[in-house]
């Protein structure tokens, strides 16, 4: 098995840093540079020839900065002879992984392609939105999934009573009813539709058992919150006694926060696939546990 170490990108440093220690991996001694006007620039001090290289780097917002920065470093260490693997937390541009209206271009499959192309061997991201678009990817992919980190801590830290998951459209409801299941609460799925011009989304009222019961609604992203928004307000009309959020990449784009806080949800939980001020959920246990069965 070959010699393996960790590049903990810009996006990722903390979570890059604590893969690397979980698998009692050394840091990678190299260096990206952010000029003035936008451009990026990497370095690598270390010999990596003949190397397992990890490359830890989400690609949350700036979105294409990181992604380029991932991509750059890929290229630039397989050049040197180093076997990449993309350790990609969040992965962007996940959701367009199909054509949805006519013109549109397929994204997930650019972002695919370039990673081929600069040499990416395998790629392991968390809770990749539709596991579909790692039909994409022409070399192996493996999306780690990061409910049981949420489960137990909303077991350990969040009190709930009468707890019922909610799971606020089709396409998560596969996620959401494995977080009821390993929860042990009951699991109840909303008829969600968005325009895909307009991204207005709208909820199919129908009754729901939440009333006075504590109702989580467990979704893989929250952006903008309108998904999630939309749900909340549907619970509390209802009767429910509070609305909890819980994502695993909490983006929470614009004015996101203060739009759940309007429909009552007082409690948002995100992992830190994505950094921010509501990730407390730590997904390197979920992504070293993985790694650890690969081999160069």
């Amino acid at each position: 098995m070959a010699e393996r170490v960790v590049l903990a990108g810009p996006a990722s440093e903390e979570l890059g840093r604590s893969v690397a220690e979980k698998l009692g991996l050394p840091l990678l001694d190299a260096e990206f540079k952010v000029f003035p006007d936008g451009e990026t620039k990497f370095t690598v001090a270390d010999r990596v020839s003949g190397k397992g290289v990890l490359v830890v780097q989400s690609t949350h917002h700036p979105v294409d900065q990181h992604l380029f920065q991932l991509l750059l470093a890929s290229h630039r260490l397989s050049e040197e002879g180093a076997k990449v693997t993309a350790v990609v937390p969040y992965l962007a541009y996940a959701r367009q992984d199909k054509q949805f209206l006519p013109g549109e271009g397929v994204t997930l499959g650019v972002v695919a392609h370039m990673m081929r192309s600069v040499g990416v061997r395998r790629l392991v991201t968390v809770d990749i939105h539709s596991a579909e678009g790692l039909a994409l990817f022409s070399f192996p992919t493996y999306s780690v999934s990061a409910i049981p980190s949420l489960v137990a801590y909303a077991r350990e830290s969040l009190g709930l009573k009468d707890t019922v998951v909610i799971s606020p459209d089709f396409g998560g409801s596969k996620r959401t009813e494995a977080f009821a299941s390993l929860y042990g609460a009951p699991f109840l799925q909303l008829s969600k539709s968005r325009d895909r011009t307009s991204g207005e989304v709208t909820v199919r009222e129908s009754k729901l058992d939440v009333e006075g019961k504590e109702v989580v609604i467990v979704d893989d992203i929250i952006s903008t919150g309108g998904t999630v928004n939309a749900a909340a307000q549907t619970v509390m009309k209802q009767g429910a006694k509070r609305a909890l959020a819980i994502c695993v990449h909490g983006l929470f784009v614009g004015s996101a926060v203060e739009i759940l806080e309007r429909a009552s949800v007082k409690t948002i939980v995100s992992t830190n696939t994505v950094p921010g001020r509501f990730s407390q959920v730590d997904v390197s246990d979920a992504i070293a546990s993985h790694l650890r069965t690969l081999e160069e």
